[in-house]
């Protein structure tokens, strides 16, 4: 048998009203803030990421689906979004087009790390990028937008940990104490941490074992060698973020792993999904555009994991999505009907009825089984008696009431109770 690839998993009908629920749920938090919708190809140019994201990255280095095509170019699985909108970005000219670019997306992504709870090959992010604004307010707004989608979904259990790298300038100067700091406890770290000693040592601060976190817990702290700007805007973010009411700590250690980020940098961790806590992160970009051919243009913005949102909503019990249902069954008294049964559903599908009628032959039984099975408000008996008087019996599955309606004005019944059902 074949079965699905490790790391990637089939989101079955049973799971999709979940699915369609957090998404709906997420559009109306875009749109209430004026976000467009856009969508990128599925795989990308290599050098895209590889610019974009860093080259010592662990996505880069280590995770990405890469492969040549036919033509010989390298292609990629997009791993992140964030640089497919900037390359969109560029080459559409929407600078030029719109001041201020603010876009949303909901889309696959693909790395190959090693498949965990909430960490899947294939997983789906949701996200939102601002480009052409350096205020802090966007930073804020991104926070806010963030917090407001998972709140949506009822989370509580939610921790908004925000920090600021500054700008690469200020940071190649904390970067130096950092090496300084370690240079003489390099023997004392794990063997990825001394690894990222020479490649990317801020990221030293994301190690999860104990003898890292306890050397990092004593290291310089990158808000003491920040420059005033960052300082000033940074102050600004946690200015507005209280007057907002929206709860936040500092967390010093927040590096983020792309090396796109400048400025602010967040996170919002639950502590309800065990190891992999972060449900979404983000920042300041205002180097990318430029780094990837475009005008310098500032950038804001941040991602979040729906896998992992849903195993945060599946512990606190956070929302129930009501069960499928369908408008009308048709139950075929006799087998010779069945074609005109079938072209009475068609008449009330084509005006946005749901229908449903055996295609197996069963029992009326049966029929009635997956009537209920189907939870199906109404149920329609075709044939017998009424039928030879164009005529049918209409079932109400809720009050059990039962009618003798005139085929002609099934549709007329049916929508005046879909409309009453739904009003």
């Amino acid at each position: 048998m074949i079965k699905a690839i490790k790391g990637t998993k089939d989101i079955l009908p049973d799971s999709i009203e979940k699915w369609k629920y957090v998404e709906s749920i997420i559009s109306l938090v875009f749109k209430n803030y004026n976000y467009k919708e856009i969508r990128t190809p599925i795989f990308e140019e290599t050098s895209l990421f590889a610019r974009g994201i860093g080259e010592e990255t662990d996505i880069v280095g280590k995770e990405m689906y890469t492969f040549e095509d036919r033509s010989k170019t390298s292609v990629t699985l997009k791993p992140e979004m964030t640089a497919s909108v900037v390359r969109a970005f560029i080459q559409h000219s929407l600078g030029k087009k719109q001041s201020l670019n603010k876009l949303y997306y909901i889309s696959p992504m693909f790395r190959q790390e090693r498949p965990q709870a909430g960490r899947l090959r294939e997983f789906h992010q949701f996200g939102a990028e601002a480009l052409g604004s350096g205020s802090p307010i966007l930073d804020v707004e991104m926070i806010t937008m963030a917090y407001d989608i998972l709140s949506g979904l009822g989370l509580k259990d939610l921790t908004i940990k925000i920090n600021s790298l500054g700008t690469p300038e200020s940071r190649q100067n904390y970067i130096q104490k950092l090496k300084e700091y370690l240079i003489d406890k390099e023997s004392l770290l794990s063997g990825e941490s001394k690894e990222r000693m020479s490649k990317n040592i801020l990221r030293i601060f994301d190690s999860k074992l104990e003898n890292d976190i306890e050397v990092m817990q004593k290291a310089p702290v990158l808000l003491d060698y920040i420059d005033n700007e960052s300082k000033e805007d940074f102050e600004k973010v946690k200015s507005l973020l209280t007057s907002s009411k929206i709860p936040f700590e500092i967390d010093a250690s927040l590096v983020r792993g792309l090396d796109y980020y400048t400025k602010t940098t967040f996170e919002i961790v639950s502590g309800k999904v065990g190891s992999q806590s972060a449900l979404c992160g983000g920042g300041r970009y205002d180097l990318l555009v430029e780094q990837l051919g475009g005008e310098p243009t500032p950038g804001t913005g941040f991602a979040a994991g729906i896998e992992r949102i849903l195993i945060a909503c599946e512990n606190e019990n956070s929302f129930e999505v009501p069960g499928s249902s369908i408008n009308l069954y048709i139950v075929c008294l006799e087998k010779n009907l069945m074609s005109k049964a079938y072209e009475k559903a068609q008449i009330l599908r084509k005006n946005n009825i749901t229908i449903e009628l055996d295609y197996l032959g069963r029992s009326i039984k049966a029929q009635m089984r997956e009537a209920n099975k189907l939870n199906a408000k109404y149920v329609l008996f075709f044939g017998g008696d009424e039928y030879k008087l164009n005529k049918a019996q209409l079932k109400n599955m809720e009050t059990g009431e039962q009618e003798i309606i005139e085929l002609k004005n099934i549709l007329n019944k049916v929508k005046n109770n879909y409309a009453s059902d739904n009003s």
